[in-house]
């Protein structure tokens, strides 16, 4: 029997990657994993509430960042940069990739190559969410 180009394509289609499937196995099978996903969790709403809280929409204008290759640049002293409160927003948006979508991209890690590189991942993103809080604290002047 021949077959038809049609049916070869369709009988070689990748497999729909299920998120929710792969976090059963997670659950069933890896604990630590599903541990460093909760904590990641956990500091990223940490930092999305920290970030809304130090928001400050009141200030016309607000330091949004740090930079001493800015401040030699500019021919100021010290790098700092105001601008618009509403560049803070990035803090948000941040703590949003980090929780969400990064552990989305971990399952689908964890699925395709197994658990060391997703919690490589998960722990480098972790790193990440305390890097955005010691630039936070230094832009707020409080660190």
């Amino acid at each position: 029997m021949v077959r038809d180009k049609d049916d070869e394509e369709q009988s070689v289609k990748p497999k729909k990657l299920n998120f929710a499937a792969t976090w059963k196995e997670v659950m069933r099978k890896q604990r630590g994993l599903m541990v460093a996903m909760i904590a990641l969790l956990i500091v990223s709403v940490v930092l999305l509430i920290f970030a809304l809280v130090t928001l400050h929409p009141q200030g016309t204008v607000v330091i949004v960042g740090y930079g001493d290759v800015y401040g030699e640049i500019a021919g100021l002293s010290g790098g700092y940069r105001r601008d618009s409160w509403l560049n803070m927003l990035a803090f948000p948006l941040l703590a949003i990739l980090f929780g969400l979508v990064h552990n989305l991209l971990a399952l689908r890690i964890y699925r395709k190559y197994g658990k060391t590189p997703a919690l490589m991942l998960i722990f480098v993103t972790i790193l990440l969410v305390l890097g955005t809080f010691v630039v936070m604290l230094r832009l707020l002047g409080e660190w």
